[in-house]
């Protein structure tokens, strides 16, 4: 990805990569097209890859975009100084309030994954050094809420929030969040020592 001289990204490229992120997004990568981004962005071809070396750089900045909004969610949720179960449960209500939102596709890595299925390109890649890090994450938060071992917790916790995410688009976003919630006390109840998380 090429960066800026001036260390802030210029208008045009904010431009093509917030369109990019939308329609990706909203509606797969393999199916939009080079045309439709530069047209949406009102800016040249030229412009784009003056920016953008190709339409896979466009694609990994759009990752890196969504990765970067993702580790936001967590240090907001961390930021407040919370026991690490409550950190979980104010985590889990993040995201069950971004599956609620409007327009919600489901998860942005997932549905990237599926299009890039190859493990050796660089986007399946990036999907996955993406997910790697959200286990690492949820896995040291969940090592302060038990004494058994935290990662079979944390893998259960990203089955669960997978679920969600998948059916959140599908079915009532509220019943599915509601079920997601749920999963998630029960599972901070089986991983807590004795007295550290309060019975559902």
């Amino acid at each position: 990805m090429r960066q800026e001289s001036a260390g802030r990204p210029s208008e045009a490229r904010s431009r093509l990569l917030g369109t990019a992120t939308r329609i990706f997004y909203t509606e797969g990568i393999h199916s939009v097209g080079i045309d439709r981004i530069v047209a949406e962005a009102q800016v040249t071809r030229a412009t784009l890859y003056r920016h953008f070396s190709s339409k896979e750089d466009l694609v990994l900045a759009y990752l890196a975009e969504v990765d970067q909004a993702t580790r936001a969610q967590v240090d907001d949720a961390v930021s407040h100084g919370l026991p690490a179960a409550d950190t979980v449960q104010a985590l889990s209500e993040s995201i069950a309030q971004g599956i609620r939102s409007p327009g919600f596709r489901g998860c942005a890595f997932l549905n990237a994954a599926a299009e890039y299925s190859d493990p050796d390109h660089p986007v399946h890649q990036a999907v996955i050094v993406h997910r790697q890090w959200f286990l690492d994450t949820v896995t040291e938060l969940l090592a302060g809420v038990g004494e058994t071992p935290a990662e079979p917790a944390a893998r259960h916790f990203v089955m669960l929030r997978d679920g969600a995410m998948a059916a959140g688009c599908l079915f009532d976003p509220d019943l599915i969040c509601e079920t997601f919630l749920r999963g998630v006390d029960g599972l901070l109840q089986a991983h807590a020592a004795p007295g550290r998380v309060k019975p559902i």
